[in-house]
């Protein structure tokens, strides 16, 4: 019987497996997909995120596989900046800065670290069933007895749907593509995040290592839906930007609807609970997905340090990371819509310009700061 059981080998699951890892745990990872496959090419792992890499000693090797952004900047169609955030402050105070990575390194460092063993690929939960413990079915393979089960397998979670039976993901009417390519940006783009605001649209940009650029767009879906390419919906935008769409090669771009889950009232049951986008799946407007899992999997690291009743620590992590995911969720949704505005893009930018930097730092700060 394996004592605890990891569904997922995400980022989060991958964590949360690293933490377990440093607390002297033994541990099973399970993966559906054969190979731990990246999808949504490139990520920011944001201040917060990188100090729980700190905590676990990843951070030099996160920092040395991706690209450091000292600046978050959104701006019009036409490059000009409309609000600029710089992060330096914030970096020397939490001594670590943020980090665009191509997922497939980060996930590699992860999975390296905690080595092969308790790593299972090709591993697809069909059924999960609570009896004296849990009894974990897994397509082509004999069950699998587990006392404790972490849930770390998506939006779409099974572990979600069967147990807890609750979730609902909700469409934000949006839908974007992501792409990576080799470009060689502007020597001024290097070091910041770049996100260009239109009428219903939006485009952003970010260099995570010596060759890559990742960039994303994003529309309405209703209004773009008679559109087939990308690059007849950003023609208004400055030539950079289609300079970069017609850099990348057809296999490097993904199309996804933009989707969250509502609030649930509970991330766990007896001796099992969910972490990221099982429980909290989130908009990507803030940056925040993968690095609210990454801080999941770290409050459960620290209060494993007070106590070994899973129980108590299940109840105690969702009472600290509530507010915190609740808040993130919602003001990510409401980005989604106010960035995307159709009518008054000019005076949505206008209103943008007027929030001093102190408020800017404010709410980053809000974001950054570890509850424990």
């Amino acid at each position: 019987m394996n004592t605890i059981s990891i569904i997922g080998a995400g980022i989060g699951g991958l964590t949360l497996g690293n933490v377990l890892q440093q607390h002297g745990y033994d541990f099973t990872i399970y993966e559906s997909a054969p190979e731990i496959k990246p999808v949504g090419a490139g990520i920011m792992m944001a201040i917060n995120a990188m100090q729980v890499f700190d905590w676990l000693g990843l951070k030099e090797k996160i920092e040395n596989a991706g690209n450091k952004i000292h600046r978050i900047t959104i701006a019009n169609e036409s490059l000009q900046p409309v609000s600029e955030t710089e992060i330096l402050a914030l970096e020397y105070q939490y001594q670590s800065c943020n980090v665009a990575i191509h997922r497939a390194e980060l996930q590699k460092i992860l999975a390296e670290n905690i080595g092969q063993e308790p790593v299972k690929l090709n591993y697809s939960l069909q059924q999960i069933e609570k009896e004296e413990n849990y009894i974990l079915h897994f397509e082509n393979r004999s069950p699998i007895e587990s006392k404790i089960v972490f849930g770390a397998d998506g939006i779409k979670s099974q572990v979600r749907n069967q147990i807890l039976k609750t979730g609902t993901i909700r469409s934000a009417g949006q839908k974007c593509w992501r792409g990576l390519t080799d470009f060689e940006l502007p020597e001024k783009y290097h070091q910041e995040a770049f996100e260009m605001w239109g009428k219903g649209k939006r485009f952003g940009f970010v260099k995570i290592s010596n060759q890559k650029v990742y960039w994303y767009a994003c529309i309405n879906e209703k209004s773009f839906s008679h559109y087939t390419l990308i690059t007849d919906i950003f023609k208004e935008f400055d030539p950079l930007v289609l300079n970069i769409i017609e850099s990348t090669a057809e296999e490097n771009i993904i199309c996804n609807e933009i989707t969250d889950l509502s609030p649930l009232p509970k991330w766990y049951s007896d001796n099992l609970c969910l972490i990221g986008d099982a429980a909290h799946a989130t908009t990507p407007n803030m940056g925040q997905g993968a690095c609210q899992a990454i801080e999941d999997a770290y409050i459960i690291g620290r209060l494993l340090e007070k106590s070994q009743d899973f129980n108590a620590i299940f109840e105690e992590f969702q009472k600290i990371r509530r507010k915190k995911v609740d808040y993130i969720v919602n003001t990510s949704r409401s980005i989604g819509q106010f960035s995307q505005w159709e009518r008054g893009s000019q005076l949505r930018n206008f209103l943008m310009s007027l929030i001093p930097e102190s408020i800017q730092q404010k709410m980053a700060e809000k974001i950054i700061k570890l509850e424990l």
